[in-house]
């Protein structure tokens, strides 16, 4: 409920602050005296854009703030979405800088228009004449039988499956989009990847085998040198062998007549020791030689498709090779496995459809229970209402379609005469049987649901007499349940009001303003009878005002 409310530098408001109970509040004065102004700074609240025209000093801020009791309304939940200190006793504020530009702060937190209009919608909802066509739209239909109908849970288990259902769809759909482009290069894809597999390709391998090539190509070469290498250290008399040994017998020979020609001696039967192992490996590596005419062939022909593959595919090595490999693989294979991929969600789908169908089956039959029930209280209501020929002919009929709250198309018709044709609300009620349908459809809604605070603004247009009491009446029961603002020109409805405030103008320091007054008991006597006699009040105005108040 809305607890208080400052207000200042607004338009004709230079400086206002009010606080408000529960129950059912009324709000009258003449026209043009500013009740428009309230429901405008409200709406700032709101989140409704705000206008620099609308600030009364333009040389200094607009500032609205707003006090809420929220603890009724489950909103913690809300507010850790959008990261806000929670408090039971939340404060809005809006200011209008000179500047021109806006703010907002919930609980002195900055926020942004479409989260304090997110908040706004929860704590106020506001009614005026044109507002009830908001009564013709389905989807408001729909929310009044759900409050009657008790199918929240079904409603919500519903809406999750169907976000399922239309996740599962979207994946459904992407997959035969990729399908349908990976099929087109599927053979492709399944061309190269056969090809790079028949050439088992090896990490490393080209190194290795141009290594071989080489040694194959030049085999004659090789030979030639090694077999002069081992000439020259094996040739009797002048190979190196030979001298090498004929140094050591005659450095054994003296080696004894000084250290340092002892470890010359040392030295040398090291060198001749390498030189023989040397001499052997020799041996061995032109041993191992062999031409071998179809080995380089085949190592020409293995360098030259892996050559011709680096080049077709713009490859730098043979790793780079094996890797465009496995993404060809896994491109295949994933052609290969989509049809399989989407069977499986195909038939995940079904199975979704089918608890889907079952929720809105329930849904259906707590709506058809409650439909009868939800047409009699508001003919009932209509009847005390002054439109006792009012009917209504509604119907669920089952669609195959899923759509946002159920499957069932709602048909909601209205007669206000008797025997007159059915036909839609928009089509056949007029603006006065629209009003009367609302409050009704409000008054049984405040007792289904938890409501926010609800401001009614001159939504009794076009009544009076005993409808008008019959009209306080339901506002009074409504605000059993919530806290209702009515902003009115009868004096029936203001006279039930447990506070009572005007608002009206004064000139003060050259300068037009408008406030806003709770009346005392006297001066609520006086102001109902104004309303019913006008300004020269009568005695017979006063008695009929302490009459209505009692």
């Amino acid at each position: 409920m809305l607890k208080g409310l400052s207000i200042k530098n607004f338009a004709l408001i230079e400086q206002l602050q009010v606080s408000f109970d529960s129950g059912l509040i009324t709000i009258t004065g003449e026209t043009g005296a500013g009740k428009s102004l309230l429901l405008g700074a409200l709406g700032l609240l709101l989140g409704k854009r705000a206008d620099l025209n609308s600030v009364k000093d333009s040389s200094q801020k607009c500032v609205i703030e707003g006090v809420f009791s929220v603890a009724k309304y489950n909103l913690k939940s809300f507010f850790e979405k959008e990261e806000l200190d929670y408090e039971d006793e939340t404060i809005i504020r809006r200011e209008i800088l000179p500047s021109g530009k806006s703010r907002a702060f919930i609980n002195d937190t900055p926020v942004t228009l479409q989260s304090l209009a997110s908040l706004g919608v929860r704590l106020i909802d506001i009614h005026s004449q044109h507002q009830t066509l908001e009564v013709t739209t389905n989807d408001f239909q729909f929310e009044v039988l759900d409050a009657l109908s008790g199918a929240d849970r079904e409603i919500e288990s519903y809406k999750r499956g169907l976000k399922l259902l239309k996740e599962k769809e979207k994946e459904v759909h992407t997959l035969i989009a990729s399908q349908e482009e990976f099929t087109k290069e599927y053979e492709y894809n399944a061309f190269l990847l056969k090809e790079l597999k028949e050439a088992k390709l090896k990490p490393d391998e080209l190194e290795e085998l141009e290594t071989q090539y080489e040694r194959l190509n030049n085999i004659e070469e090789i030979q030639e040198r090694l077999s002069g290498s081992i000439a020259i250290v094996s040739s009797e008399e002048v190979g190196v062998s030979d001298q090498l040994n004929t140094i050591k017998a005659n450095l054994s020979k003296i080696e004894s007549y000084s250290g340092s020609l002892k470890e010359l001696s040392g030295r040398i039967d090291s060198v001749y020791i390498e030189l023989e192992d040397i001499y052997a490996s020799l041996r061995d590596e032109f041993d191992k030689l062999e031409a071998d005419p179809q080995q380089l062939q085949a190592a020409s022909e293995r360098l030259q498709l892996l050559h011709n593959l680096q080049i077709k595919h713009n490859a730098s090595g043979i790793n780079e090779l094996i890797s465009l490999t496995e993404v060809l693989q896994e491109k295949v294979a994933k052609t290969e496995s989509l049809t399989e991929d989407i069977e499986k969600i195909k038939e995940e789908i079904l199975v979704v459809q089918a608890q889907l169908d079952k929720v809105a089956g329930k849904i259906h039959e707590k709506r058809n229970k409650a439909l009868p029930k939800l047409i009699k209280e508001l003919e009932d209501i209509l009847k005390a209402l002054g439109m006792s020929n009012a009917t209504f002919q509604a119907s669920l009929e089952l669609q195959d379609k899923y759509l946002t709250n159920g499957k069932e198309l709602l048909t909601f018709l209205f007669s206000a005469n008797k025997g007159g044709a059915f036909g839609e609300l928009k089509k056949v009620a007029s603006g006065g049987e629209l009003s009367r349908i609302m409050i009704a459809i409000k008054s049984i809604l405040s007792r289904y649901a938890q409501l926010p605070t609800i401001i009614f603004d001159e939504i009794d247009t076009g009544v009076s007499g005993e409808i008008a009491h019959k009209m306080a009446d339901l506002m009074m029961n409504m605000s059993k349940n919530l806290q209702v603002f009515s902003i009115t020109h009868l004096p029936q409805i203001a006279a039930k009001g447990q506070s009572h405030y005007k608002v009206y103008k004064e000139d003060l320091n050259n300068s037009t303003i408008t406030q806003l007054k709770l009346l005392s008991k006297e001066e609520r006597i006086r102001e109902i009878a104004e309303m019913i006699g006008g300004k020269d009040i009568s005695d017979s105005a006063l008695t009929h005002a302490k009459a209505l108040i009692q």
